[in-house]
């Protein structure tokens, strides 16, 4: 059921006692749940009711009466505006706590699967990670000036923002000279967003424009490539209509070092945020996977092939299947590049009938598979899963983990292994998670 959004105006004193998913805490006002913005397990708030539910109302903190031992300061001074990061808050090691547990608590209650054992939690850097993600961009005709940021907690609204401490801090400690060289530019109204993303070399800026852009516009953004070190970019219409403005010629790639690996990629494409993070999700990955030089893995999702080339350095036959025929191109020109001969990759909506597919037909002996937020039911249940022995699930939303490791369990004939989370996203609510099931 969608939030409501009917304004209350009812303040009140509320004890906290769990953290939703969402980041928000809970607490109950004469038997009702209330889900409050800012507010942590073990604390006593004053609330501003914003919202009614049937099932739950909806408040933010307006003061904290108590407050939990675990509580910070969060080190942005947009915490509490922009909806980027809302567990700057919440001291760092609890952050991956409660992820742990919103987990474990998804696993038993959508899935009613309990892991054998809960690996311990994958973290890395908390600040300064982020190498992929798009600003919004507005005009804001009753402030005269461009706002760039991400969305609010309201989200119809645009955080202006000066500073970003969880991205590349190249790129987040100068969003005011991105705003300036927007606020030049006679098209200024056109552009929607800016796109970043971040390999080895310099941050990509893609800026999106609806309207072409004049020539003195183009010369003010070449400028500004030269003189503040980022490649700039224009994306005027789809995906495919990106083109390099300065450098004129821009090559992106990250490296995988523990499998020599060097993988190349677009500015558009997608690419796991955190390089720090990604290293040890891959190693762990492959760690519980096992796989052997006489082993046939398929890698479902696969994208650029993050995982797929170096499971090609362990395994003896390698199969990856995504849905972006884009991303597949880069994937085989990656595996070429790499020297790998024993990798195949195959472009396929896994979310349709895959009948009539030629790998479907190989036969594997493990499974690598890493879906979008919406999980993997559809192909799970297609796939001959008979001889495939062992599975690694890499999951980015808990909810479609857990419905898709009940059906493993219940309906094909594994169990869980183990599972646990991976800090992706620190300061966000977001829960990067990995399993391992076996027959």
């Amino acid at each position: 059921m969608a939030r409501s959004r009917t304004k209350i105006n009812r303040e009140f004193e509320l004890d906290i006692t769990d953290l939703l998913h969402d980041g928000r805490g809970v607490g109950r006002l004469d038997g009702k749940a209330v889900f409050v913005t800012g507010a942590l397990p073990g604390e006593t708030v004053r609330v501003k009711q914003t919202g009614r539910n049937r099932n739950f109302d909806e408040g933010e903190t307006i003061e904290v009466l108590k407050a939990s031992p675990d509580r910070v300061q969060p080190r942005c001074p947009h915490f509490g505006v922009c909806a980027g990061c809302v567990l700057q808050h919440l001291d760092q090691d609890k952050q991956i706590a409660a992820k742990q547990h919103v987990l474990e608590e998804n696993l038993a209650r959508i899935g009613h699967v309990q892991p054998g054992r809960m690996l311990e939690p994958l973290v890395d850097a908390a600040w300064g990670y982020r190498r992929k993600g798009r600003f919004s961009v507005r005009f804001v005709e009753k402030k005269d000036r461009i706002v760039i940021g991400f969305r609010e907690l309201n989200p119809r609204f645009v955080a202006e923002l000066g500073e970003c401490h969880t991205i590349l801090p190249e790129l987040g400690m100068r969003i005011p000279e991105l705003a300036a060289v927007v606020e030049s530019l006679d098209a200024k109204r056109s552009i929607p967003q800016i796109e970043f993303i971040a390999g080895d070399g310099p941050v990509a800026l893609v800026f999106r424009h609806l309207e072409p852009l004049g020539d003195a516009d183009v010369d003010r953004l070449r400028e500004f490539a030269k003189s503040s070190g980022f490649a700039v970019l224009l994306q005027p219409g789809g995906v495919d209509s990106v083109q390099p403005l300065w450098p004129e010629q821009l090559a992106l790639e990250f490296p995988i070092p523990a499998f020599d690996l060097s993988l190349a990629f677009r500015p558009l494409d997608f690419i796991q945020v955190n390089a720090g993070l990604n290293q040890k999700m891959i190693a762990r990955a492959l760690e519980l996977l096992d796989p052997q030089p006489a082993d046939r893995v398929l890698d479902l999702f696969c994208g650029l092939g993050n995982f797929t080339l170096p499971l090609a350095r362990r395994a003896g036959q390698v199969v990856g299947v995504e849905g972006d025929a884009g991303l597949i191109a880069r994937a085989r020109e990656n595996a070429v590049r790499n020297g790998l001969a024993n990798v195949e990759f195959h472009a396929a909506d896994l979310a349709k009938d895959l009948a009539s597919e030629p790998w479907m037909k190989l036969g594997f002996d493990k499974l690598l598979i890493d879906p979008p937020r919406a999980g993997a039911a559809e192909v799970l249940a297609q796939l001959p899963l008979k001889d495939i022995r062992r599975i690694v699930y890499v999951s980015c939303h808990p909810g479609s983990l857990a419905r898709d490791a009940g059906f493993l369990v219940t309906e094909r004939g594994y169990r869980l292994v183990a599972a646990g989370a991976m800090d992706m996203f620190p300061q966000t609510a977001h829960v990067e998670s990995i399993a391992l099931f076996e027959k």
